[in-house]
């Protein structure tokens, strides 16, 4: 009988226990092993964030392009719509909510970065980024396009398409075996530095309200996702609730909107949509309609930035959720993919140190399951739609 391996999310809260023991009652050069370890991960994360907004974003962009004309950028339009509605709605709900129990007082003094605010590492192992945030958007934008018209041209045919699905996949291999396995290692030393300082008490006392404010608005999210989908293609809302139960519990089981395709086309299938339809829409808004995860990223964000007394502006923070639903596009079907492909934004937009990032990833994974199934249960609510739209145009 094979050995069960135990999950990311259970790591993470071991580590995260572990971490404030640790903080609590160990000696000092063991908390600054642990935040030289944090500086050296920290710089390898940093090295790494614009690898993977090219990695995804040119070869998700890139396959798009090719796809069925006019009813490609129907689903694209919705499923980014829907996306920005989702970040929007999160927005002015935690701007809203969030001072209720996010005080002045519990504002963290010293949780800024680890490597100048607590205790220093022994050393530091500097790794410079190839390149800047924006810049690897830009290349990332220019090469998506420019293969796009090329495969059109070519009849699909692309060499630098296959390099850049492949470059995808070293990218998605560096994340799966070298940061996902490390990163509770990470969160331990982020939480023991935290502790040590005296600042984790704050943190733990405001995040577990915070991700039930998030649980809530998934829900809201998908409740008002089917009931306009519903109503535009004259379905039993209810029905359609129900029908989605069972992908919606894959997707909690699973961490992975690739992993649920074969459940959600089969709830989509019970719900009448169309076989071309769904076989197409489905598999499409697996990678590029992320309602659920921008509402936990928009939400943890600005809960991080409360607690270290950051300011915003709405501008920002839309101009935040308007990058998440591009950088997102193809993220890895992998625990964390899609806080791992928001870094960049996270960093560049609203000016994340490491230990923000850090806590970021760790409040993100542990609650990556239900924003996946938030964000594949709108994916069949989006499915109804493009089906009421492609029988109205026959």
């Amino acid at each position: 009988m094979p050995k069960k391996k135990l999950g990311l999310i259970p790591k993470l809260i071991i580590a995260i226990i572990l971490g404030i023991i640790i903080g609590k009652f160990a000696p000092e050069f063991v908390v600054r092993i642990l935040a030289t370890f944090n500086s050296i991960f920290g710089n390898f994360l940093g090295f790494v964030i614009p690898l993977i907004i090219v990695g995804f974003v040119v070869a998700g962009i890139a396959d798009l392009g090719t796809g069925a004309g006019k009813l490609l950028g129907i689903t694209t339009g919705i499923a980014y719509g829907s996306t920005l509605v989702a970040g929007t709605l999160a927005y002015f709900v935690a701007k809203s909510l969030f001072p209720l129990f996010i005080h002045t007082s519990q504002t963290l003094t010293n949780a800024g970065n680890p490597e100048e605010k607590l205790l220093a590492p022994f050393f530091k192992v500097e790794m410079p980024p190839i390149m800047g945030v924006m810049s690897a958007l830009i290349i990332a934008f220019i090469l998506g396009l420019g293969i796009a018209a090329i495969k059109t041209a070519k009849e699909g045919k692309s060499t630098l398409f296959e390099v850049f699905v492949e470059f995808q996949a070293i990218v998605e291999k560096t994340i799966t075996f070298v940061i996902i396995p490390l990163l509770p290692f990470h969160i331990a030393g982020i939480f023991a530095n935290m502790t040590y300082a005296g600042e984790v008490t704050k943190i733990l006392s405001v995040f577990w309200k915070v991700l039930l404010i998030v649980l809530c608005l998934h829900f809201i999210i998908i409740l008002l996702q089917f009931t306009i989908a519903c109503a535009y293609g004259k379905k039993n809302l209810v029905n359609c609730l129900k029908n989605q139960i069972p992908g919606y519990l894959t997707a909690v089981g699973t961490q992975s909107s690739a992993a649920t395709i074969p459940v959600n086309v089969k709830c989509a299938e019970n719900n009448g949509v169309s076989k071309g339809i769904r076989e197409f829409v489905v598999p499409l808004c697996a990678t590029i309609h992320l309602s659920g995860s921008t509402i936990t990223l928009t939400s943890c964000a600005i809960a991080v930035m409360m607690l270290n007394n950051m300011t915003f502006t709405v501008g920002q923070m839309f101009g935040f959720i308007a990058m998440l639903g591009i950088t997102m596009v193809a993220a890895p079907g992998v625990p964390g993919g899609a806080v791992m492909a928001a870094l960049g934004v996270l960093q560049s937009n609203l000016g994340f140190s490491e230990a923000q990032l850090a806590l970021m990833i760790a409040l993100y994974i542990t609650q990556d399951s239900f924003g996946t199934a938030c964000n594949i249960s709108g994916d069949n609510a989006i499915a109804i739609i493009v089906d009421g739209i492609y029988n109205k145009n026959k």
